[in-house]
């Protein structure tokens, strides 16, 4: 297997790190930018779902891939189990925590499926909290749960326009007002507004009111500069293939010491001991090479992309087209300006426009007429959204194209 630290090596050889790069250095981020791929003439503002790995990044899956298809079980029975020791410890480090604490799983909605459907602290007649801010899928799993328990799910809606104060205040008054709350789910950075989270207050009110606490950081990981622990909960799943670019079909969770027995093994991990994080999710025969790429990423962001200046990069970027549409009559920014409430994600509406057909309508206008990809989001309590995601490579002159394009939909179709 290719050497992930040569691979981090050539990466900085190849571009000047960007910690040494100010936000607005449109020639030093183009250095960068020609280590990943383009998409010819789309804009593409739609980076949400997963991001593209760096050239050197890409190489070691493919020399990856073609290993495991030329020596099949050869390396599988007799190396790969130590490779994969090597990413699991390298992913821990990355995470602050200890290898034994985490647990490989394809994505973060299987890791979410695992923590909430298999959680054992609940019971009939508790209660379980969540917001119209989380996953559809981690939705759909707390339901599930309590349905299964027969205890109560009890749902929120977060404040249209939010801020650290009212986003406290929110679950502070839902959780004083919910006896017996066993279970509660907070998502770090949505994919729906844009909106992060302040997690430790939050968690903090949640765990002295009894309650067990999981994040979802999969918009979060690697975007913004954090460590697992200081979020105080005991369960957090996270994905690589969205800002730690590693390639799709990878993710992990972290169960904080002493609380994995309260997450049931999988159904097949039968003579799974209580404490194994990783019979939580039963892996079975799975794509490895993600996994085994796990360190030539991390390697690649640690030498060319602090996170700090990441975050940096993208809040810029997504202040470029925010900030001069901020006020127009007719479009609503879902997210304010605070930098802790927001990392490169803010979504926009346009008044009148709240279904999701008409969300739709409105990707499509903007994909057909003005040549820039975008994604429509809904479940919010007050209707959908279109979701706005610039990446590091994304020049400034890509986001700015979003602004004539926004005033001349909003012109047309806001009432």
């Amino acid at each position: 297997m290719v050497a992930a630290g040569a691979i981090a090596a050539g990466a900085a050889a190849q571009a000047q790190p960007s910690g040494a790069l100010a936000p607005d250095d449109e020639a030093g981020w183009a250095r960068l930018a020609q280590l990943y791929p383009t998409m010819g003439p789309v804009t593409q503002l739609e980076h949400g779902y997963w991001g593209n790995m760096a050239a050197p990044v890409a190489a070691t899956h493919r020399e990856i891939l073609a290993r495991l298809n030329r020596d099949t079980s050869l390396y599988a029975r007799r190396a790969m189990r130590k490779d994969q020791a090597v990413a699991k410890a390298r992913v821990a480090e990355a995470m602050g925590v200890n290898p034994e604490e985490i647990g490989f799983c394809r994505n973060a909605a299987e890791g979410l499926q695992a923590l909430i459907s298999q959680f054992t602290g609940l019971g009939e007649g508790d209660a379980i909290l969540w917001s119209d801010n989380d996953y559809e899928a981690s939705q759909g799993a707390m339901i599930s749960l309590a349905a299964a328990r027969r205890a109560r799910s009890v749902k929120i809606n977060l404040p249209r326009s939010p801020t650290r104060e009212n986003v406290i205040a929110a679950y502070a008054e839902a959780i004083k007002a919910t006896p017996r709350l066993k279970f509660v789910i907070l998502t770090h950075g949505t994919h729906r507004s844009g909106l992060v989270l302040p997690v430790p207050e939050i968690a903090a009110l949640a765990k002295a009111a009894g309650a067990a606490v999981l994040v979802d950081c999969a918009q979060s990981f690697y975007q913004r500069p954090f460590k697992l622990p200081d979020f105080g909960a005991d369960f957090v799943a996270m994905n690589f293939h969205k800002w730690v670019g590693a390639p799709v079909g990878i993710a992990a969770i972290w169960i904080r010491p002493g609380m994995a027995p309260m997450i049931a093994p999988a159904p097949s991990e039968l003579d799974a001991k209580p404490e194994d994080v990783q019979a939580k999710v039963h892996q079975g025969t799975v794509d490895y090479a993600p996994q085994l790429t796990l360190p030539a990423a991390l390697d690649f962001q640690a030498a060319t992309l602090p996170i700090p200046a990441k975050l940096a990069r993208l809040q810029w970027l997504r202040n470029r087209w925010v900030k001069p549409l901020r006020g127009l009559s007719g479009l609503e920014i879902m997210v304010g300006d605070d930098p802790a409430l927001h990392g490169a994600i803010t979504s926009f509406r346009i008044a009148g426009h709240t279904s999701t057909a008409q969300n739709i309508a409105i990707t499509d206008m903007l994909l057909e007429r003005f040549n820039i990809n975008t994604v429509h989001r809904s479940g919010l309590a007050d209707g959908a959204c279109v979701r706005v995601t610039p990446a590091l490579f994304t020049r400034a002159e890509d986001v700015d194209r979003l602004v004539p394009a926004l005033k001349t939909l909003v012109a047309e179709l806001a009432r």
